[in-house]
């Protein structure tokens, strides 16, 4: 690790965002002065694409709250700073949603956690990852804790976006917003040099093709799975443009997506199951043990419909992947026909976006770039993943030209 890095403590883990580092510095600064915690902003909400690094800041601001070094808060070092990194802080919690959805139910269990004092911290934190996906529900209910906050609780945010369609307009109106940006090639280059001792030009090329995601980055790097995957990705351009290849590109993306996510999770899918019937009593000998699982039936039904919930997320996370890829792809093609010079979605892949540009029309390339958009859109309005691709491939196919009608034929 950079000598740089060590010295900005915990702040060292965030990538490219400066201007939000010194803001939350001196947030944490002016709280350890001020005993009451009046003037602390309760509520925030940060907000960046993916891979800029949100719950990385959410966690480095409630360590440097915690911070009990007498330096600058955040010190990487102490006890506190130490286990709100660690996720083992008594007073810090992070609220990751596996699910599609955070439920009204499991946001006021988080409400009456963060109505409570802090036992051993400086404050009680809460630190919510993906809040867009509060229910209208559960975000009503946190509401009331972010209008009336305690004077120790801090409710951190996390979001990929404030579009009200996202959002309650009025919970993000409460909050101090705090938004990361897209971290420069260099700066994730530089990361994976100095904590991942990776040579600088593997580095570099990662970086390059990692879409301004630091955690991407460092999978393409290192991992031969990730590194697949993309070019799996990648191939779906000119797979789309076939009447031959279209469709069955499309079902084999959708039956590689779902044996990805089956392999995934099916350790912890028994595990999970087994613990619940051990908490019943499963596998005990004493008296009324089996009847206790014939009971349980609603419980283990509980269990399966949130694997379910969690399933369908990681599917749709692995294909939103594949589409921002591919639309990547045809911003390239769209730069190339235009003869742009903006830097390269995918760089090490300009021979294929320049025959992908070189057999349509740059408003062909748009609607290419409009039908991936489309896509994403109708997943997340639950069309079955299939259906959706099944459109995209069609939309793209229509885009481009037949090959006759180059020479005017």
């Amino acid at each position: 690790m950079s000598t740089e890095v060590a010295e900005r403590g915990v702040f060292g883990r965030l990538v490219g965002q400066h201007d939000v580092e010194k803001s939350l510095r001196d947030a944490a600064l002016s709280a350890r002065g001020d005993s009451s915690g009046s003037e602390m902003t309760h509520a925030w909400l940060f907000t960046g694409p993916p891979g800029s690094g949100r719950s990385v800041a959410a966690l480095c601001f409630a360590a440097a709250l915690q911070c009990t070094s007498e330096g600058a808060p955040g010190c990487g070092e102490c006890h506190a700073c130490t286990t709100t990194m660690g996720g083992t802080h008594g007073d810090v919690r992070r609220i990751i949603p596996d699910g599609l959805s955070i439920s009204v139910k499991g946001m006021r269990e988080i409400v009456n956690i963060a109505s409570r004092r802090p036992t051993t911290g400086r404050w009680q934190v809460i630190v919510v990852e993906d809040a867009d996906r509060l229910t209208e529900g559960a975000a009503n209910a946190l509401l009331k804790v972010v209008e009336e906050p305690p004077d120790r609780t801090v409710i951190l945010l996390c979001a990929p976006t404030t579009d009200p369609e996202d959002m309650s307009v009025t919970l993000r109106s409460r909050c101090r917003h705090m938004p990361l940006v897209t971290p420069s090639v260099e700066s994730i280059a530089q990361v994976l040099i100095d904590r991942d001792g990776l040579d600088p030009e593997r580095a570099r090329i990662a970086a390059s093709i990692s879409g301004g995601h630091v955690g991407r980055a460092r999978r393409l790097a290192t991992d031969d799975s990730a590194r697949d995957e993309r070019q799996r990705s990648l191939r779906l351009a000119a797979d789309a443009i076939g009447a031959s290849t279209a469709y069955k590109a499309a079902e084999n993306l959708v039956k590689s997506i779902e044996a990805d996510t089956k392999a995934f999770y099916a350790e912890l899918k028994e595990q999970e199951l087994e613990e619940l019937k051990v908490s019943l009593g499963g596998g005990g000998t004493g008296k009324g043990t089996a009847g206790t699982l014939r009971g349980s039936a609603g419980l283990i039904k509980d269990l399966e419909a949130r694997q379910k919930s969690r399933d369908t997320r990681a599917r749709r996370d692995l294909l939103d992947r594949t589409l921002i890829d591919l639309a990547g792809m045809y911003r390239d093609a769209l730069s190339y026909s235009l003869g742009s010079t903006s830097t390269a979605t995918h760089p090490d892949m300009a021979r294929q976006a320049a025959e992908l540009a070189a057999r349509t029309s740059p408003e062909g390339l748009l609607k290419c770039i409009e039908a991936v958009l489309e896509c994403r859109e109708a997943v997340d309005f639950n069309v079955k993943l299939q259906w959706a691709l099944d459109a995209m491939v069609a939309s793209i196919g229509a885009s481009f030209r037949p090959p006759f009608s180059r020479s005017g034929g």
